[in-house]
Formats: C-alpha cells, sequence, structure tokens
C-alpha cells in the first residue's frame, strides 16, 4: 500500500480526462453520438497508456469491481480507486458546468431513451461486460501477445460500445461517469441503471474470464525425456 497515492493519482487523472472529455464532448454535441464515442474511446486509450503501468488504468468503479472480486486488487486498495474515481468525476463534471453550463441532459448526464429502464440495465451490463473483458484479456492476462496495445484495444471497445448502446443509455459503461454529471445537475431519473449494470456486467466477464483462462490449472503429466513429452506451458489445457 506503500504506492497508494501514486496509484490514487494516476487513476484520478485518469478518470478525470474521460469524464471530461467524454462528457464534455455529448455537451458540445448533444444530438451527435459520434463525438461522443471518439471522445470516450480516445481518452481511454490515451490514459490507459500513459498511466496503465502505475495504477493498471481502471478509471471506473465497475473495472475495478472485476479486479475485486477475482482478488486482482486488495479490498483496501479498490477503495481508494473507487473514491479517486468518484472524486475525479465530480471535479470534472464541476468545470464542465461552469465552462459549458445548461440543463441536465446536455451536461452530460446519461439518459434512457427508446428503451424501458429494465432494458437499459441489461443493455449498460453487455456493453460493461465487453469492455471488463477485453480488459481481461488484454491487460490482465500475462500470456496474451497484445498487452502493449491494450489501450488501444479498451479504447476502441468503448467507441464500439457507445456506437451500439448511446442513443438509448448513454452508454455510461462506468458508475463514475454517470456519477458526476448526476451530482452536479441533480437529474437522478433512472440512476440504478448505471449502477446495477456496469457492476454486474463488468464482475460476470471478469469471473468468466478468470475461470475459463487465468485461474491455475492442473499441469500436463511430464514423462521421462526420452519420451518427448514437454513441459507445461501457461494456456495449456488442464488434463483429463
Amino acid at each position: 500500500m506503500e504506492d497508494a497515492p501514486r496509484r490514487a493519482v494516476a487513476e484520478f487523472i485518469g478518470s478525470f480526462t474521460l469524464i471530461f472529455a467524454g462528457a464534455g464532448a455529448g455537451m458540445a454535441f448533444p444530438h451527435n453520438v459520434v463525438p461522443a464515442a471518439f471522445a470516450n474511446g480516445l481518452a481511454i486509450a490515451i490514459m490507459v497508456s500513459a498511466l496503465g503501468h502505475i495504477s493498471g488504468g481502471h478509471f471506473n468503479p465497475a473495472v475495478t469491481f472485476g479486479f475485486l472480486i477475482t482478488r486482482r486488487i486488495v479490498p483496501v486498495l479498490a477503495g481508494v480507486y473507487w473514491a479517486s474515481q468518484l472524486a475525479a468525476a465530480v471535479v470534472a463534471s464541476l468545470l464542465l458546468n461552469w465552462l459549458l453550463p445548461g440543463d441536465p441532459l446536455s451536461s452530460g448526464v446519461p439518459a434512457v431513451n427508446v428503451v424501458t429502464s429494465t432494458q437499459a440495465v441489461f443493455i449498460e451490463g453487455i456493453l460493461t461486460f465487453f469492455l471488463v473483458w477485453v480488459i481481461f484479456a488484454t491487460a490482465a492476462d500475462e500470456r496474451g501477445s497484445f498487452k502493449s496495445i491494450a489501450g488501444l484495444a479498451i479504447g476502441l471497445t468503448i467507441t464500439m460500445d457507445i456506437f451500439a448502446g448511446g442513443p438509448l443509455t448513454g452508454a455510461a459503461m462506468n458508475p463514475a461517469r454517470a456519477f458526476g454529471p448526476q451530482l452536479v445537475g441533480g437529474y437522478w431519473a433512472n440512476a440504478w441503471v448505471w449502477y446495477v449494470g456496469p457492476l454486474a456486467g463488468g464482475a460476470l466477464a471478469a469471473a468468466l474470464y478468470e475461470w475459463l483462462y487465468l485461474r491455475p490449472l492442473r499441469p500436463v503429466p511430464v514423462g521421462p525425456p526420452e519420451t518427448g513429452v514437454r513441459e507445461p506451458r501457461p494456456g495449456d489445457a488442464a488434463a483429463s
């Protein structure tokens, strides 16, 4: 925990960038999903690449929750991450509200459109599942060959998700992304959608990837050298 302050600052900066750029694009172009999709995706791609080696580049309470339930982060540090992420969201939203004032629905607050709130929570859960699955596959899995481009893959996933779900739920995929604008704008309609959906979807993706690909597997039996049976490597299937 001695490096918790360094990690907290990294999580704050990354989360601040995401909310300031993502919500800011939504405020500047309230009826156009394209700027928001690219602003959010680019913000995450850049900040994960820049700060991932310090804190892991979560910038999202749902991502931290996935790492917590798979025991990849200790509870106390997870709490530090959540505090940093939520604080960054509030600060970014306050600045946006000052710089680009408007009504709550145009100030970055996600909203349910066309679909019901029940459908919306499933949409947010599915979109967050995609996001956390990609994070585990590219950033958490040491055997992956694409860890060096994890930021790009994660950013593109967010862009894809916003194109798919932005017009329906805002595609927050992130409780902090919802919390900051909701608190500053004072608009809490259907608020549970952006907490239950992302946390459930992120937890499912993390647990499933961990169970399928990252849990310890039984080693393949190793025979004498003359049999030609090789030593087991990470990624080998469990012996039947």
